[in-house]
């Protein structure tokens, strides 16, 4: 789940992490009041949950109060990268003299979070890290010790941080690291942090991504998520307690276990890839599935105009086949499905779900006793389809 750029700066502030003091507005006179208050220049930026907002013209420097209206007027209602803009940030224009990035992540290879800073940050710190990787400080952080203060030392002394500022520095690391811990987050980001005129350090921008399976544990995040920038099939299956995610293909698989969907997924890719058919989803409707979530797992895959063929892999054990088979029937009633169906049913209750199907007797419908039999007769119903 992602948090828009001011949920994720205000979060920040409460681990005492420095930050401008904006405001967010929804409207072109709420923009002009809170220049009006905070009385100088100030910046007025989309959120939406895109990169590259700048360049697209969706942040903007405004003298005053009118011109920061009229910055509003244009980016409210603007389209980025296909999301439209709703809300606007409001920050006051801040002295940089320096740009610092500063992120926590998950590094899944070596089982811990990591540190990477630099005192090259801004706008093109993808290119600085594909370029010249050794200009970003990487540090891992025991999970179990925790961030310890020789670490703030090093990566403020690696990256050449003025000595003055290491102290405050090690201060806003220490305060990232308990937001990222204490908010299951699998990535926090500053960029930049900056050096101000003053010699301050200030969080002028700011990125939150919170991992969906801790979502539980944050209530308080959760009610913040914005939906606007999530394909509508992937809400529709969070909200069944579907997982779901969209492919290019034209295969749409519906199976219970994340292994057998990816083998799955790789079956079809195999068996269609030299005629450029392969999967148009991973689905995992989990085990102990009920036929409410099936039937809502076969709608969001129908949902998707590129399927040209569904293909269940149900292995029964939790997941009973016969309650599967109801779920398909109740989800083909409801909508009148036009793609063929290829259905291989495993396991638990294989005979009776077989036999629910078999007796409903619905065209288009093809059954197999195998995975390999089944990718091949989903790849062939693809290509007589054109």
């Amino acid at each position: 789940m992602k948090l828009h750029e001011y949920q994720s700066k205000f979060l920040f502030a409460e681990y005492g992490i420095p930050i401008p003091q904006g405001k967010v507005a929804v409207s072109p006179d709420e923009v002009y009041a809170i220049a009006q208050e905070l009385d100088g220049v100030v910046v007025v930026k989309a959120q939406v949950h895109v990169g590259g907002r700048g360049k697209a013209g969706g942040v903007k420097v405004a003298r005053d109060a009118n011109e920061a209206r009229l910055h509003a007027e244009r980016i409210l209602g603007m389209n980025i990268k296909g999301l439209t803009v709703e809300r606007v940030l409001v920050d006051p224009g801040a002295d940089i003299q320096q740009e610092i990035y500063l992120a926590i992540t998950n590094d899944r290879g070596a089982g811990k979070p990591l540190i990477m800073t630099s005192l090259e940050g801004g706008m093109d710190i993808e290119e600085l890290n594909r370029e010249r990787p050794d200009a970003i400080i990487r540090e891992h952080i025991d999970p179990i010790m925790g961030l310890q203060d020789f670490q703030l030392t090093y990566i403020a002394s690696a990256m050449g941080m003025p000595r003055a500022q290491w102290r405050s520095f090690g201060k806003i690391v220490g305060g990232l690291y308990r937001c990222y811990s204490e908010s299951d987050a699998e990535l926090v980001e500053i960029n930049p942090l900056v050096i101000t005129g003053e010699g301050e350090l200030l969080a002028v921008d700011g990125k939150m991504i919170i991992d969906d399976n801790a979502l539980f544990r944050q209530p308080v995040l959760t009610e913040q998520r914005d939906t606007s920038g999530e394909p509508e099939s992937e809400r529709q299956a969070r909200e069944a307690g579907i997982t779901y995610i969209k492919l290019d293909g034209q295969i749409g698989c519906m199976v219970n276990g994340a292994g057998l969907a990816m083998t799955t997924m790789d079956m079809t890719k195999l068996y269609g890839d030299a005629d450029g058919i392969g999967p148009a989803n991973f689905l995992d409707i989990g085990g102990g599935a009920s036929p409410e979530q099936v039937a809502a797992a076969l709608r969001i895959i129908l949902s998707d105009c590129h399927v040209k063929c569904v293909l269940f892999n149900i292995f029964g054990g939790i997941t009973r086949c016969d309650e599967v088979a109801h779920g398909i029937l109740t989800a083909y009633n409801e909508v009148k499905p036009t793609v063929p169906m290829v259905i291989r049913l495993q396991g638990t209750n294989a005979a009776e779900g077989s036999k629910i199907i078999n007796d409903a007797r619905i065209p288009n419908i093809t059954s197999a006793d195998t995975l390999t039999e089944a990718a091949k007769r989903a790849v062939a119903a693809v290509k007589e389809q054109g």
